[in-house]
């Protein structure tokens, strides 16, 4: 069993969200052309991961350079779900923390995954367990969403797996970042918008996502 213990002492997100299309025709899309504006529409101006809060978190789910246990390995994800800590291991004995949102109730899943996939605006189509499970929120998007600022996988999304298969488990950026350090999403791990896309490029095909329980053990200490 995983337990949460052992993996960080600690040293030491969002605009508002807007509806979703009503209705849905075509098969979703995400257009390269608009990626950068929407990198722009979702970053703050004259961004400072560290200061630059126009979500209002609380200052503990801030980015935050952090000092990591030894025996860890650089490039692998760790997420605490009691805390609502994402870490990202870095070379050097250092972790960079973010805050996140959890699933609510019994959806999240804790596990060891393999990011196989990763995108840049992804499109988003809910699964049928989500639609059988709340036909009157999720049934309309049956059909997909296009990627851009109001999709619920936001600027970027890590896709989580276990061997070939793709458990639909996703670490993502969120439209909706007053939610972190909540429990809010379906299974997913969402993180502010502007933070994902900071960690994006630093994580590696093949590295590992570390999700731990929600309860029951020791959490990071701030």
């Amino acid at each position: 069993m995983l337990t949460r213990r052992h993996f960080i002492q600690t040293t030491g997100a969002l605009f508002s969200a807007a509806a979703l299309p009503a209705s849905l025709h075509a098969a979703p899309k995400s257009s390269p052309g608009m990626w950068a504006k929407w990198d722009a529409q979702v970053t703050p101006p004259n961004y400072d991961p560290a200061t630059s809060n126009p979500w209002g978190l609380k200052p503990r789910f801030m980015p935050a350079r952090v000092k990591a246990n030894d025996g860890l390995r650089p490039g692998d994800i760790h997420v605490d779900a009691v805390a609502r800590y994402l870490y990202f291991i870095e070379e050097g004995g250092t972790a960079m923390r973010y805050g996140v949102a959890i699933a609510r109730g019994d959806l999240y899943e804790p596990g060891t995954y393999t990011i196989k996939r990763k995108a840049k605006w992804p499109t988003w189509t809910p699964t049928a367990k989500m639609i059988k499970r709340e036909p009157e929120k999720y049934a309309q998007f049956e059909d997909g969403v296009p990627g851009g600022p109001t999709n619920p996988l936001g600027s970027r999304a890590f896709y989580l797996y276990e061997g070939n298969r793709d458990t639909y488990l996703r670490i993502h950026g969120t439209p909706t970042p007053r939610s972190v350090g909540g429990r809010a999403s379906s299974g997913c791990v969402r993180m502010v918008m502007a933070h994902i896309i900071g960690l994006y490029d630093r994580v590696a095909l093949g590295s590992t996502a570390h999700l731990y329980p929600t309860e029951n053990y020791v959490t990071a200490r701030s």
